[in-house]
This record gives structure tokens, sequence and C-alpha cells, in this order.
């Protein structure tokens, strides 16, 4: 370690690796420092019985040539590097109980309005205009698009617009406004909180195109260490931050669990907020500030089984399931009651190289409240801090996971003669790898009621201190690509960062057409 840092990274999430890559590629010095065994926050992944499991990435959207993620990858210098499997073309199934119809998400918005329209004839218009609002809705974020603009956004009022008000305005049809807003789990959606904007944003880039990373997420994780280290820059794993040193109104050091003080001239924080705000010392800042903070309220957390299959019992799966007992309450899974828990999921599958047909693993997820773990709270387990939180813990999964089971059965009859065996992830799970306030899934809630209420900046009145990550502003590998380039663009320039990105893009467009 260097005795000294231009840029100290706290915590390796996607946010933090972009960021520091950007740096580290503008010929600072950067040093990230994660706390867990692995790189990566919700890239992470782990391996049961020689089988691999993603923690959060299941799939990704907008990886085709020219589209974003892609162009961002691009510059990043990983993509020509990931393996990647295209998912069929209806990527997302949407089922419901008492239902024996499919209802698909297709890739693409011409086959996505054409397999809508197949099912729904009478609502051509409006599934039409739907379409056309998600494209809109999507323009009106500059970077998200590689565009230049005001910093953030182009349209305030679109922060007041309620997503399922929005899409049943256009929608008619009860089934069909389920079908479309079938998804939601992967924003943790509200009927009366959740923005339209936020809905648009989810999943405008699967629509475009659909992946899943062959072996896990991880891959994206070692590429963008690895690049890291070609432009000088250093990652430490087992290096948890406890506190920050001061001097006058500037952060100097970070603390680790050791002892050991890494000295920088700027510090970007790619962990929760609220934990931030108590490494640094709440009296740091106005008291208004840490208040709001505080007061933020994060997203619902999850329950997830993550079933090894025995070999060559279940085909595998090139597609996503998202399913429901009751159309009508596809906006009100986080409001289970313990008899209805879980009222929706969804099923996803892993890929690996030798895939062959069969699926060698199954992860299901649904939500689950942080209350229902709260008598374990004060536990910690993580493979670099192992800690058994007790016998009433393992009953507390073990009744859940039958619970789960049951309701799976209902969509696989035979999925459980195809289990080889069970692992299980809580909200305690997620809030002790990830790092998330309660295990949230997706950061702090965006709510249309108070539209700046969650907004943090990146910039903090510590003049030396960012944040960067998921809390900003969209969670996502998207969401937080794009938020480690809002946050180097507060050093760098945005005008001028951009301007790099896209001089990097023509340079790449030049050499691929000579050759």
């Amino acid at each position: 370690m260097k005795e000294h840092y231009d840029v100290v990274i706290i915590g390796s999430g996607m946010g933090g690796l972009v960021a520091a890559n950007i740096l580290a590629r503008e010929g600072r010095s950067v040093c990230v420092l994660e706390k867990n065994n692995q790189y990566g926050g919700n890239l992470q992944t782990f391996v049961r019985e020689r089988t691999i499991f993603d923690t959060g990435v299941h799939y990704l959207g907008g990886l085709s040539e020219g589209q974003n993620l892609y162009r961002y990858f691009k510059y990043l210098g990983i993509y020509e590097e990931l393996k990647l499997k295209k998912l069929d073309d209806g990527f997302d199934i949407i089922t419901f109980d008492n239902d024996p119809n499919e209802y698909p998400h297709a890739q693409g918005y011409k086959d996505f309005e054409k397999s809508l329209i197949a099912q729904f004839p009478h609502e051509a218009e409006g599934i039409k205009a739907y379409c056309k609002e998600l494209r809109e809705t999507c323009n009106k974020f500059p970077l998200y698009n590689l565009n230049h603009g005001k910093p953030y956004y182009d349209d305030e009022e679109m922060f007041r617009t309620p997503a399922k008000a929005r899409i049943d305005s256009l929608i008619s049809d009860s089934k069909l406004r389920a079908i479309l807003a079938g998804s939601n789990l992967l924003y943790a959606g509200e009927p009366d909180k959740t923005p339209f904007y936020v809905h648009a944003l989810s999943v405008n880039s699967y629509i475009e195109s659909s992946y899943r990373c062959v072996n896990g997420g991880s891959q994206i994780t070692k590429l963008l260490i690895r690049r890291l280290k070609e432009n000088g820059g250093e990652a430490y794993k087992h290096h948890e931050v406890v506190k920050f040193g001061h001097e006058g109104k500037k952060l100097v050091y970070a603390e680790v669990a050791d002892g050991k003080q890494i000295k920088g001239d700027l510090f970007i924080s790619n962990i929760e907020p609220k934990r931030t705000l108590k490494l640094v010392g709440e009296d740091k800042f106005r008291k208004s500030y840490s208040n709001r903070i505080e007061q933020i309220e994060s997203t619902i957390s999850a329950f997830s089984l993550h079933l090894v299959l025995k070999p060559k019992s279940f085909k595998y799966l090139n597609y996503n399931y998202y399913h429901f007992k009751d159309p009508s309450k596809v906006w009100e899974g986080h409001q289970y009651s313990e008899d209805s828990w879980p009222e929706s999921y969804m099923v996803s599958m892993g890929v690996s190289k030798a895939t062959d047909g069969w699926a060698d693993q199954m992860t299901v997820i649904t939500y689950m409240r942080f209350d229902e773990v709260k008598s374990w709270e004060n536990t910690f387990n993580t493979v670099a801090k192992k800690n058994y939180r007790g016998q009433t813990y393992a009953e507390f999964k073990d009744t859940k996971t039958e619970k789960f089971l049951n309701e799976l059965e209902k969509k696989f009859p035979n999925i459980r003669e195809c289990i080889q065996s069970i692992y299980t992830s809580t909200p305690l799970s997620y809030r002790d790898y990830i790092g998330s306030n309660q295990g949230a899934m997706y950061g702090y809630v965006k709510d249309v009621n108070y539209p700046l209420k969650s907004f943090i900046a990146p910039r903090t009145k510590i003049g030396n201190l960012f944040f960067t990550g998921q809390s900003l502003n969209m969670h996502g590998i998207l969401g937080v690509t794009i938020s480690g380039v809002v946050t180097c663009s507060e050093i760098l320039g945005r005008d001028y960062l951009l301007n790099r990105i896209l001089e990097q893009e023509k340079e790449n467009t030049t050499a691929k057409i000579s050759v």
C-alpha cells in the first residue's frame, strides 16, 4: 500500500469499481477497500456443491451492440471478455394462479408489441402508447443514452407520475395491466409510491436485449479489477473501514479494522449512506441533512431459495418467470400477511459453460420484510466472519422454505424430486454481504409523494467526500454504472468525462471499420 492516494474508495460494488476505473484511467492513484472476502457487492457469486449462484445479478439488459450498457462496458474495456448468453425472445414470462396461459415480455420493441397485441388485440393502441412512453421517459435522462444535457434529468414532473396510475391510464384491460407491471420485483414496485420513471428505467433495457452471465456476474467484477490494476489502481479485500480521520472540514484518512490508516485527497463511499454518516461522524454534517438521510425509507428485502438440482432432472429455462397468485395484486406482493406469503416470486436460472439443455440450479426470490428476522438483527454472518445465528433461526428458515416450496410446486409439480439440496438467503444475508440497510434490495424508496426526499447528491458538504452506488439515482447494473459516471463527473467535470467516453467510442468504431 502507498502512503497516500489521490482517491480512496470504500466498497467495491459496481458503482465504486466503475468510479475507480474511470479515475485510474485519468491518471489518479486509486485504492479500493472492501470488507468482504469477495469484491463486487451485488455482483458477488457463491458456490454450493460446485454449482455457481448469483447473489443479485440474474440477468442484464441493453448489452447488444450500440445499446446503453454495451456502450458503457466498451468504454470500461470489459465487454469483449464477457461470456454472455442471450435469453429467449420471451425473456420474462408473467404467469398467474388458475390461469394456464403464459404472457411473455419479448425482446425488441417490435416483438414486444407484436406478442402482446396478439394476445390482447383490443389493446393495440394502448400497448403502442405504453412502449412510446417507456422510451420517451428514458430519454429524459441524458446519461442513460450518453447524451449531453442537464446533469441528471430533463423533466421534474416525471418524478410525480406514479407507475401504476400511468399504466392504468394507458391500458383498460386489467389482466394486461398486471402483465405490464409483472416484473416489478425488479424495483420493488409499490402502487401508491413508485414513479413511472423507475418502472421505465428498469424494464426498457431488458426489452431492448436480455442476457445472462455465463458462470455468474462475478466475471464483471474480475474484469473491472483487472482493468483497474492495469491502469495502476489497487484493491484490497478484508479491509473494513471503521472510521474516518479529519483535519478541519476535510477527511484525511480511512481507518480499517486492524488500525491501518489509508490516506487520500478524495474519498468516495460506495457503501450505504446511512452507514457512511456514522463512520464519518454525524456531527460533521448539518443536523437537517443527517436527519433526512436517516429517515429515508429503504426498499423491502428478499427471501431466496437457491436450489441445487439433480443431474439431468430439470430442463434449463432460458428465460425468467414472474408468478403471482392474483393478477389484481401485482403491486401488492410486499403487503403479504403470514398466511398469504409468498404472494409472488421470480424464478431464474444460472447458465454455465457446461449447460447441455439441463439445469444445474434454480434461484427463486420473493419479498420479505426485515421485521421477520429482527430477532436476530444483532448477529452477523459472512464467509469472512462466521457466526451461527442459532437453532430458532434455522427453524425459521426451514418453515419459510417449506411454505415457499409448496407454492413453487403449484407451478412445477415435480420440483421436489429434482432438488438435490437447498440453500437460503434472508434479509440478514443481504444486509451482511451487500451492506444495505436492513437488507434492502434496491437502496432507497422513490416516492412520487415526496420526490426529493430520497435524492442524494454525489457531492457532500464535506469537500472531499462523495457518494456513489444504488442509493443515489437508480439501482441495477446500468443504474449503478451511471452512478459511477455521475460521481466522477463531479470530480473531473461532466462535459469533459462524457466527451472522453464518446471519444473512446469513436476511436473503437474507427478501429473496427479499419480492420
